[in-house]
């Protein structure tokens, strides 16, 4: 159980990291935003990723554009904001460093 909570927790904290990076790719609709991620072994369900994306939405870092679509409602498809590419960029840096660390500290255990 230990594990299973440490794991979850490392990911936690890397996934608004990971969503930022692929919605900066370009214009991207969530459930491919989803697929992104699955595909990344970084699992996440559509009631992580909605309150996920409208926290980062009212925080400025993201943007979307309603795109009509042919085989039903409208979609949002998300883009980052000028703020967001600043704070990706800051995301980048950090990411870098603590890998950096991290393989500092575990070093040559293995």
């Amino acid at each position: 159980m230990i594990v299973e909570n440490t794991q979850t927790q490392m990911r936690k904290g890397i996934l608004e990291y990971c969503i930022l990076s692929i919605i900066a790719k370009g214009e991207i609709y969530a459930s491919d935003i989803i697929a992104e991620l699955k595909k990344a072994q970084l699992l996440v369900v559509e009631g992580t990723l909605y309150p996920l994306l409208t926290r980062l939405k009212n925080n400025g870092l993201l943007t979307y554009n309603w795109v009509e679509s042919v085989s039903g409602p409208p979609r949002k498809y998300y883009v980052l904001s000028e703020e967001g590419k600043i704070v990706l960029e800051q995301l980048d840096k950090t990411w870098q460093e603590l890998v950096y660390a991290v393989q500092m500290a575990i070093g040559e255990r293995k």
